[in-house]
């Protein structure tokens, strides 16, 4: 029953902000609906965390402990940042980069968005998997392209087609899928069951596997963000609203490695052997190293913290290609970790950039003497996901990194160049922006910081001490992946 909930709230949410988003109170309204998707979200993780996996709806949809979690991350971020956007869009509205329509088809996409990417977790259909993921690729073209300038129609034009490619390439790897489970399960709809195929892994085609997993890495990885697909996501974190950045980076990124990993389940059973994940630690370390280096040449606060986002999601996907328990432990935590970290900055940012007039680093200085709260908001941010104890950004790189000490010695020293080089150009481009000389004005509103906050201090706290509760959680999920 929860889970009809959960995806028929955001469904209910986007049909009734397309009608009545217009309303002053809107904004509200959107955190209303984010709010009871959080609340039946965390219904059904607490049922899944005491009763095990389940299949609901004749075998259509399945939850088990690594979606849930995937679920339970993806609610809260998408009630935290429907809060952040109240402030955040009065404010656009007055500066006039937004009138009552596009804030309607912006609130109404929102919730479509969110239901979408929870299709993608909870569904058992690889298609409905894909249909889901093509659903969350076209609302989210219509967010990044909201301010209707020619950057940002440039940037949705560009997220459209290259993604476009990249969930066509899925979609042939899906295909293949079904060619290989229509032998062993019959054909019809069950053979892309994700329940039934890991049943029978081991008796599905190694030959026509490998080749689909190659379509959907490269497919789903271009949604990722993996180097070398990767440029659709600077544009679209530079062009769209703030808090479409925040969801892109903390939530949409994390559907679409779910679905790689689902896959690469499948196939590490089919082959019995480690092609999936070595191609996967190929594409993330490339994306690893490639986003450090380019971070150093950007201007644009936005557009930085966009390519720390493709560093990060190289990092995860590297930790998932190690596979093991540990590996899969510390993806799962550093999954976690950036999604609040980074939605957490892009929260400070926003208001930093509203604050300024521009986007660009130069012109943003003295964070910290116009309003405290955003520039210790936006350090404090800044530290987390540099991976600066005792934030939980440097206890889930440390695993990863000593893994690949044991494991794969040949790839440290890529990695630690990486991050070092990443470390160095955001600190010395951040600390001016908090600390330095400025005359800039106040925002006619007060913004919203308690998001800000919330994040930071659980990305704290779980640097800290993980409860016993969540890190039997994680190692469940962890062993679910092949761990």
């Amino acid at each position: 029953m929860e889970l009809f909930w959960l995806l028929g709230i955001p469904l209910a949410g986007g049909v009734f902000l397309a009608l009545w988003g217009c309303r002053r109170n809107a904004p509200e309204i959107n955190a209303l609906f984010s709010f009871l998707t959080l609340a039946v979200a965390s219904l059904l993780t607490a049922r899944i965390v005491e009763s095990g996996p389940m299949v609901v709806g004749d075998g259509w949809f399945f939850i088990d402990s690594f979606n849930v979690f995937l679920v339970a991350l993806t609610a809260l971020v998408a009630f935290t940042t429907a809060l952040f956007s109240r402030p955040y869009m009065r404010i656009e509205q007055e500066h006039g980069r937004l009138n009552a329509a596009r804030l309607r088809l912006y609130h109404a996409s929102y919730q479509i968005f969110i239901g979408a990417m929870l299709l993608a977790l909870t569904t058992n259909n690889m298609g409905i998997l894909w249909v889901a993921m093509e659903a969350a690729t076209l609302a989210t073209v219509l967010l990044v392209s909201l301010y209707r300038t020619p950057a940002s129609l440039e940037a949705a034009w560009k997220y459209f087609i290259l993604c476009g490619v990249g969930i066509a390439l899925a979609l042939f790897g899906t295909i293949l899928l079904y060619f290989a489970a229509e032998k062993v399960l019959g054909p019809g709809g069950t053979a892309l069951l994700w329940t039934h195929l890991n049943g029978v892994k081991a008796q599905l085609e190694p030959t026509v596997l490998s080749l689909a997993f190659v379509f959907l890495l490269v497919g789903y990885g271009t949604k990722v963000g993996l180097a070398p697909l990767h440029s659709w996501l600077p544009d679209a974190h530079a062009e769209g609203p703030t808090p479409v950045s925040a969801v892109l980076s903390g939530l949409l990124l994390n559907v679409a490695l779910y679905a790689v990993m689902r896959s690469k389940v499948l196939v590490d059973g089919a082959l019995g052997t480690d092609m999936a994940g070595s191609l996967m630690m190929g594409f993330g370390l490339l994306s690893v190293v490639l986003a450090a280096f380019l971070i150093k040449r950007q201007t644009d606060v936005k557009r930085m913290f966009a390519y720390s986002s493709i560093e990060h999601m190289g990092l995860i996907t590297f930790a998932f290609g190690m596979g093991g328990a540990v590996a899969n432990f510390a993806g799962l935590l550093h999954m976690t970790m950036h999604s609040l970290t980074k939605s957490a900055i892009f929260f400070a940012v926003g208001h930093a950039t509203q604050k300024a007039g521009t986007q660009l680093m130069d012109d943003i200085r003295g964070l910290i003497r116009t309003n405290p709260t955003l520039g210790w908001g936006l350090m404090l941010g800044t530290i987390a996901i540099l991976g600066v104890p005792p934030f939980g950004v440097f206890a889930s790189e440390f695993l990863i990194i000593t893994t690949a000490m044991h494991e794969h010695p040949w790839a440290t020293p890529f990695l630690l160049l990486a991050l070092g080089v990443a470390f160095a150009a955001i600190f010395g481009k951040v600390q001016p922006m908090v600390f330095g000389e400025t005359g800039l004005p106040r925002l006619p509103h007060q913004p919203a910081q308690t998001p800000v906050f919330l994040h930071l201090g659980l990305v704290l706290m779980l640097g800290l001490f993980i409860p016993p509760y969540l890190a039997a959680w994680y190692r469940q999920a962890a062993h679910l992946l092949g761990g």
